[in-house]
């Protein structure tokens, strides 16, 4: 059938842009953290794991359509097309927010700021207790999905978290060009330093959904 075909290829395509994108950008922070780097090229660098950050942040935004989409068509499970219709749509939405507040390059309003953190408290919220749902056997949905819907939360929570621990990355780059030129390299280094292990969370939990979708639907 084409059209799960396509389906399968986007869903699988989003996986590998979220994972590339991931290696891509933190691969290109080894420039920032490296304090011997010229201003001007960390700046450059900068600008490069801002951009290519936008693949893994899209690539999360659409996971859940797309693979809802997958498990409708091949009857993993069973919602009214209407809501499947109507979730496709709130995500493209989200994704349009997401892209917006990338291309505002800060400058975006607080409103369309919360709105987009109140869509992913929500997520991570339905996501978890849908799943919880499932796995305690109150829905008929599918081990392997109710386990990859808990680790889409995960990937989620975990980017919020990274948020919090990149909040004091404005102020330090803003520094870069002024006379606290050392301070502001070594705040921006210390500060990605602490978000790496988070990455390399979501990257595990990524390699665990795709195995999960490898493995478990010929099984569970």
């Amino acid at each position: 059938m084409f059209i799960e075909a396509l389906i399968t290829l986007i869903h699988v395509l989003i996986f590998v842009y979220w994972l590339g994108g991931d290696l891509g950008a933190f691969y290109t922070s080894r420039f920032l953290i490296n304090t011997e780097t010229e201003t001007s090229h960390q700046m450059m660098a900068l600008k490069v794991v801002n951009d290519v950050d936008m693949a893994p942040r899209t690539a999360l935004i659409l996971a859940l359509p797309t693979g809802l989409s997958l498990a409708f068509i091949k009857s993993w499970i069973q919602i009214p097309f209407v809501l499947l219709i109507a979730i496709i749509a709130f995500s493209l939405v989200w994704l349009v927010i997401a892209w917006k507040l990338h291309l505002s390059h800060g400058k975006a309003s607080n409103n369309l700021k919360n709105l987009d953190f109140a869509i992913r408290y929500g997520a991570i919220t339905l996501l978890t207790i849908i799943s919880i749902l499932g796995l305690v056997g109150k829905t008929e949905t599918p081990l392997f999905l109710n386990l990859k819907m808990l680790i889409l939360a995960g990937c989620i929570s975990l980017g919020l978290y990274i948020r919090v621990v990149l909040k004091p990355l404005g102020s330090a780059i803003a520094q870069l060009n002024g006379p606290n030129n050392s301070s502001a390299k070594s705040a921006i280094a210390d500060t990605l330093n602490k978000a790496r292990p988070l990455v390399l969370g979501i990257w595990a939990l990524l390699l665990s959904a795709a195995i999960l979708g490898l493995w478990l639907p010929t099984n569970f």
